[in-house]
């Protein structure tokens, strides 16, 4: 019965993914990327943070915005740490994985999503000799660093990816077996700019038991912690629930510091603060 659910999964990656035409993407990224280096080098007026995006696996346009950012920061070790990683499509760091050569962990509670991913991985010709280490577990505030180090990260590495949808800002409070250089992390947009609140913490956060959402933080609640770990937000995605971090100690002229008003403006975050706002409210939020 679990050959023939692999191999239904295995025909469902294999429809859903054109491995040539998303490979086929590697020389034009690598022009873009080296493009961004050569107008750092000649002092030139670099291009705004929001029109660098574009999809080849991710959500939105993530996969631009992370080019843009490792143009202007650099790669160091390449690993990248993912945590509700999800589907290969849709995911944050399906293009580093595949297309820039990173070595990631990625963390996924979805025995599915972790079946579609293994083999995803292993049919993939630029990852089939060495696919990423992935683990089917449930992430809390407690066991995070173990996770990690159990799986042979730790250290620097070049991304973090953070999008449980649950009880993020009390995970990425809790992490210091890694030092990411970039943290990318999923915010709830539903929240104005001076309001710095998180869903209370519970190693079983469930947000579909209470209302589906009900989940995260508030972007300037993420603010605060990032500053205290010592991040600077840089931007965000097209539609404003994706928010960039990079560590104080890179680029600081190259990438200013934003402000968490500029991420809250996209139509869609207006709209959906209009019309869930009020409901949402109701639920216990902490302050932070």
């Amino acid at each position: 019965m679990k050959d023939f659910v692999l191999r239904k999964l295995g025909k469902a990656v294999d429809a859903s993914l054109p491995f040539e035409s998303r490979q086929n993407s590697q020389p034009v990224q690598r022009n873009l990327f080296f493009q961004y280096q050569e107008i750092v080098s000649r002092g030139c007026a670099l291009p705004c943070f929001r029109d660098t995006g574009f999809r080849v696996y991710s959500q939105t346009d993530e996969d631009g915005l992370l080019l843009y950012l490792f143009a202007l920061i650099g790669f160091t070790n390449r690993v990248v740490l993912d945590i509700a990683a999800g589907a290969p499509v849709g995911g944050n760091t399906t293009n580093l994985i595949t297309n820039w050569g990173c070595h990631a962990l990625l963390i996924e509670g979805n025995a599915k999503q972790v079946a579609e991913s293994g083999i995803f991985y292993q049919r993939h010709p630029d990852t089939r000799l060495a696919p990423p280490r992935i683990r089917q577990a449930w992430v809390t505030a407690e066991n995070i660093n173990q996770l990690i180090t159990g799986e042979g990260f730790f250290g620097e590495i070049d991304l973090l990816s953070l999008d449980v949808d649950g009880v993020d800002y009390w995970l990425w409070e809790s992490l210091d077996a890694v030092s990411p250089r970039v943290v990318m992390v999923e915010y709830q947009d539903l929240f104005y700019h001076d309001e710095a609140v998180t869903v209370p913490y519970r190693p079983d956060f469930d947000r579909f038991s209470v209302h589906p959402d009900y989940f995260g933080a508030s972007l300037a609640a993420f603010v605060k912690l990032a500053r205290r770990k010592g991040y600077r937000l840089v931007g965000c995605n097209r539609y404003g629930f994706n928010a960039f971090f990079v560590r104080n100690d890179l680029a600081g002229s190259l990438l200013p510091e934003v402000s968490v008003e500029s991420c809250l403006t996209h139509p869609k975050v207006l709209a959906a603060r209009d019309a869930k706002r009020a409901e949402l409210l109701e639920l216990p939020w902490e302050v932070v």
